[in-house]
């Protein structure tokens, strides 16, 4: 392809046009490619950006549906084989990838505030801390996310609606991808948000075992379960690490505990409810009366709520109880996938929040923001609507093994190496459940030096926080760097 120069746009459109269900077209094999610069960690950077469409084919070689990605690389790389490569994923399932497209690791963030709130007039700036510094970056959204549709009418939506379906599709996909654009031999990583850490966590595998491909790292942020159980206690005694982030933001502890930095104050937490707590949960009905007292008195104070309503619950506080009950008094909700946000329900009776004040906020910013980079910066233009979120249900959970997929997939590559991060106040997918997933996804424990994890003070998307947002991305950074071998270093076990 011959140079592109600063705003000359390429419009390519390949073999395949289809009419989609809403009566647009949107093509199968697409591409807009465009030219930008920009300022990350104060060393100016001039990038390409490639909007596109890559068809899904079946067995047959028919295609049956068409995925949406965001391609951006830096220029003046010479020798791209040791340039890595971010493929990234946002979660749901049925969400786009505008999430950390929009607001973590992309060239361009959308305008809120410093704590992640919406702002008018609405729009996108650049992103002084993006990772494009060191790597390439794919934003990949699913079927029926963003502008991915579903092409062949004749195509079960059950062929990519599941765990597994969504995992082997996709794993094909990037096996496309990669090909056209000669990425064989970089570094590659994948990043997965909220659900999109159970897709990132099954394609490890998948691409080894049924593409021969092998990463060097995976990222998960804000995990979900990867299908390792934490049922019964565990999963209520897990809680509470992060009731007490939420309750000391809201200023909702006593004065002893809301003097204690967080990070103090969660580790006494979390040391409570491995020692404790759980053991004590355990024993149901059968703990002797003094125990319970003593307990819901301790479980009241890390939590911010009352004794009685810890009795009440049996010591065993639902999630969607505490959004409703810490500031039920003054007549506000918190928020589910971060509880720093507030809400108005109709009543301050009830067990639950009328609304996930977080995600109407998020809504409220992301959605203009994307629909107006995609099509005026990125020159993408279309009469397809983004879904922000998409119809991909009914869901098949079954056959869940992800986190075991995971760790396969780290046995068998000694380069491939895993970070998580969590935001503190994310009730949804809590940071604790996800510090305990990590503890349980390798047994053995010979492989928990290339397992690491990193907390912000922050919710589910903690890099909406500004602060964590340069916090978060330097952590990628590092991770990045450390997890790419040096020139002939062996992918192999060491024996003592």
């Amino acid at each position: 392809m011959q140079k592109i120069f600063h705003s000359l746009i390429v419009l390519c459109l390949f073999s395949v046009t289809t009419l989609v269900a809403q009566s647009r077209m949107l093509p199968a094999d697409s591409v807009v490619i465009t030219k930008h610069k920009t300022t990350i960690k104060g060393q100016a950077i001039n990038y390409t950006a490639e909007c596109g469409t890559q068809p899904v084919w079946n067995d047959d070689g028919k295609v049956t549906a068409s995925l949406f990605y965001t391609y951006y690389t830096r220029d003046g790389i010479a020798d791209r084989t040791a340039r890595p490569l971010v493929i990234s994923f946002n979660g749901g399932p049925g969400s786009a990838s505008v999430w950390m497209h929009l607001a973590y690791t992309g060239p361009v963030i959308l305008e809120v505030d410093d704590e992640g709130f919406p702002v008018q007039p609405y729009g996108v700036k650049s992103n002084p801390n993006s990772i494009l510094d060191v790597a390439d970056i794919v934003y990949v959204n699913p079927v029926n996310t963003g502008y991915s549709r579903i092409l062949d009418k004749e195509t079960k939506k059950e062929t990519f609606f599941g765990v597994n379906q969504d995992i082997e599709y996709l794993a094909e996909w990037i096996n496309t991808f990669i090909t056209r654009h000669n990425r064989w031999l970089s570094p590659k990583y994948l990043i997965g948000e909220s659900y999109g850490t159970t897709r990132v966590s099954g394609l490890a595998l998948a691409l080894q075992n049924n593409q021969w491909m092998y990463l060097n790292g995976v990222i998960l942020v804000s995990p979900t379960d990867l299908g390792i159980d934490r049922d019964g206690p565990v999963k209520a005694a897990n809680r509470l690490p992060y009731f007490a982030a939420a309750a000391w933001f809201h200023k909702k502890l006593a004065p002893e505990l809301q003097r204690k930095d967080l990070d103090d104050l969660l580790a006494e937490v979390e040391a409570y409810t491995v020692d404790e707590y759980l053991p004590t949960l355990a024993k149901g009905g059968f703990i002797e009366p003094a125990e319970r007292a003593a307990m819901a008195k301790k479980v009241a104070a890390y939590s911010g709520l009352n004794e009685e309503a810890v009795l009440q619950n049996n010591l065993d506080i639902s999630t969607s109880f505490f959004w409703k009950e810490l500031l039920r008094n003054e007549g506000f909700t918190v928020g589910r996938l971060d509880s720093r946000y507030t809400g108005i329900d109709r009543k301050v009776a009830g067990d639950r929040p009328d609304f996930n004040s977080e995600l109407t906020s998020w809504l409220h910013s992301f959605t203009p923001a994307i629909n107006y980079y995609l099509q005026e910066v990125l020159k993408f233009k279309t009469e397809v609507k983004y879904n922000m979120f998409g119809p991909v249900r009914p869901w098949d959970r079954s056959g869940d093994q992800t986190g075991e997929n995971l760790r396969q997939a780290m046995a068998q590559n000694p380069y491939l190496n895993v970070l998580v991060q969590s935001g503190y106040y994310d009730g949804a997918t809590n940071y604790f459940d996800a510090k305990y997933s990590m503890w349980q996804l390798d047994p053995s424990g010979r492989m928990k030096d290339r397992l690491s994890f990193k907390g912000y003070r922050s919710g589910h998307m903690m890099y909406l926080r500004a602060e964590d947002l340069a916090t978060s991305n330097e952590h990628l950074r590092e991770f990045i760097k450390a997890s790419t071998p040096t020139k002939g270093e062996p992918a192999m076990y060491i024996r003592p």
